[in-house]
């Protein structure tokens, strides 16, 4: 079932997830991350610099873990062996024995699918250990190719006002969604938050990052990265408001394209 802030993407094998997932390794604490569960939050990107959202995540893996959609992401993953040993820290530093997903982060520069990686990650996901695969990466065209035809079952892109490249590249690809689309980079590093050269109109703010990324039909999740848990709470409230209107939508293009110069 799918909602406008809830959805039931094909990689997480029918759970809920609120369509604000939480990557926690840019300063929020873990006061923050519990308030930011108490409105819903249930996605949570878990890599090792995530410090303030460890203990909020162990301890609603122990109490709700059906409810609680984890995707582990390993930071080097160049062979086989090391997407084994990556994917086993990260469920030994939750106290876990399964990741909803397991992502090779960002291929091409810090990981690579070859023969080696694809076959691990498939032997991983037969064995339990994860519930599906995926990957992140901002070479489009390669993306959309992946998600033409691979093992994949998720792909973590950059999609933003100045970089809708996606909608060309790569999400034409996807079929009856699949694979699931977790869209990141929604603020493009804070350059749809300032006044780029030339611009007299408003800017965005990071929670209409959000919802122009959410408003995309091909997206699943937008990840936030909140440095604060006062941010998180201004981005849910953003994008509890729904869709981008078309007069919306238009403003937040042009200041993308701005933006992008």
């Amino acid at each position: 079932m799918n909602s406008w802030l809830h959805a039931t993407p094909s990689a997480f094998g029918g759970k809920r997830v609120f369509r604000l997932g939480l990557a926690a390794n840019y300063g929020i604490e873990e006061d923050g991350v519990r308030a930011a569960m108490d409105r819903g939050v249930n996605l949570f990107l878990w890599t090792r610099r995530a410090k303030g959202l460890g203990n909020p995540l162990r301890d609603a893996l122990k109490q709700r873990r059906d409810e609680v959609a984890v995707v582990g992401y390993v930071t080097i993953g160049w062979f086989g062996w090391g997407v084994r040993r990556g994917a086993e820290g990260l469920l030994r530093e939750l106290g876990t024995d399964r990741l909803d997903v397991l992502l090779l982060g960002w291929l091409g520069v810090g990981a690579a699918l070859t023969d080696a990686t694809q076959r691990e990650l498939v032997r991983l996901r037969e064995s339990g250990k994860v519930g599906a695969v995926g990957a992140s990466i901002h070479d489009r065209p390669r993306a959309g190719k992946l998600a033409a035809s691979s093992a994949l079952d998720l792909l973590m892109i950059r999609y933003n006002a100045a970089h809708p490249g996606a909608e060309r590249d790569i999400f034409p690809h996807v079929h009856d969604k699949k694979p699931s689309i977790l869209a990141y980079t929604g603020t493009a590093w804070k350059k749809l938050l300032k006044k780029p050269k030339g611009w007299d109109g408003p800017v965005m703010t990071a929670g209409d990052c959000y919802r122009f990324q959410l408003t995309s039909p091909s997206v699943d999740v937008a990840i936030t990265g909140p440095a604060s848990g006062a941010q998180m709470q201004e981005n849910l409230d953003a994008v509890e408001k729904g869709p981008l209107s078309a007069d919306e939508e238009k403003w937040m293009r042009e200041l993308g394209r701005k933006a992008h110069g």
